[in-house]
């Protein structure tokens, strides 16, 4: 359902894409679920997959798929240390990286187009931003992207911080942030979000929160999005616009006023007010309860001393 949304958000504009590109493909899916969506029988499939036998997949998966092998390139090796299509832009950008995963930060990137702009590079530990930044230059200027990370990309500082206000503030990219349920993910329990941007904003445009995070069902091992969650989802995005306890567009002065934290409860505001307690009603409850007790001790009192013994109690005796 993850992937379906995906597709549905960089497809909803734009169903006419020509390309789709996966920088972290996996076995391929992402990228077929997107052709689901596309309305272009000549859209044309690009991605890459550090692992040998889950690259073998996907090419497999393609031509399993009736995807003639001239519409797909898909390449086998590091997307972030040895990018296979740098030169080339996608109508369309999608992702499911590893959360939080290692990657060099070799200083010399400082010197690569993707990440040059910004400053500072993603942590050694904390790969995210590192494929936004890919994704990002990518990106066709007038594509859109989305990709699904944890939710720490929201709130982190230092450099993620740094990359995360650039984003925002100098490059205006940010489209939508979505907030998802916790352990939807097989191997992870960790919430996570989905992050939402494109090249051709203007620079009075918002940026849609959305949280869906309690709009779930509870399954066995895992919580399952279901279809009415993401249609509730998708009617929010084509609303665009303040609902209730789930959905805020921020303006640019609202990010500043926040310092660029994108932390989602600080735009949604899903706090509920407990409901109120009438002491007056709990006393009486109390009053009748001790009542109550009372007569229960004489009830067991009263068995005690047919029976001979000590009651449990110092109060009444046999």
């Amino acid at each position: 359902m993850v992937s379906k949304l995906l597709a549905k958000l960089v497809t909803l504009n734009n169903p006419h894409i020509k390309s789709v590109y996966d920088p972290t493909c996996g076995s391929g899916s992402l990228l077929l679920r997107v052709a689901k969506e596309a309305n272009n029988p000549d859209l044309k499939f690009y991605g890459q997959e550090q692992n040998p036998s889950t690259y073998n997949l996907a090419r497999m998966n393609m031509i399993m798929h009736d995807v003639h092998y001239t519409k797909f390139d898909i390449q086998n090796d590091d997307t972030l240390e040895v990018p296979a299509h740098l030169e080339q832009r996608f109508s369309a950008v999608v992702a499911n990286p590893p959360f939080s995963a290692d990657w060099s930060a070799n200083p010399l990137h400082m010197n690569n187009e993707r990440f040059a702009d910004y400053g500072k590079l993603a942590p050694k530990g904390k790969a995210d931003f590192a494929f936004v930044q890919h994704m990002i230059h990518q990106l066709d200027d007038n594509g859109t992207m989305a990709v699904v990370l944890p939710h720490g990309v929201l709130f982190r500082g230092a450099a993620e911080g740094h990359i995360r206000k650039h984003l925002i503030k100098e490059k205006n990219y940010l489209d939508m942030v979505i907030g998802l349920p916790a352990n939807i993910f097989f191997g992870t329990s960790i919430p996570t979000c989905v992050l939402v941007l494109n090249k051709h904003r203007k620079t009075d445009d918002n940026v849609l929160f959305i949280d869906a995070s309690n709009h779930f069902e509870k399954g066995t091992n895992n919580n399952v999005m279901r279809e009415e969650d993401l249609q509730r989802i998708l009617d929010a995005v084509s609303k665009r616009d303040f609902i209730d306890k789930y959905a805020f567009t921020a303006t640019q002065a609202d990010l500043a006023e926040n310092d660029y934290n994108l932390n989602i409860p600080r735009y949604v505001d899903t706090f509920e007010d407990e409901e109120l307690v009438d002491l007056n009603e709990i006393a009486k409850q109390l009053i009748a309860n001790d009542k109550a007790m009372l007569e229960t001790d004489k009830t067991i009192a009263g068995f005690c001393d047919e029976l001979g013994v000590r009651a449990p109690f110092g109060v009444l005796k046999c």
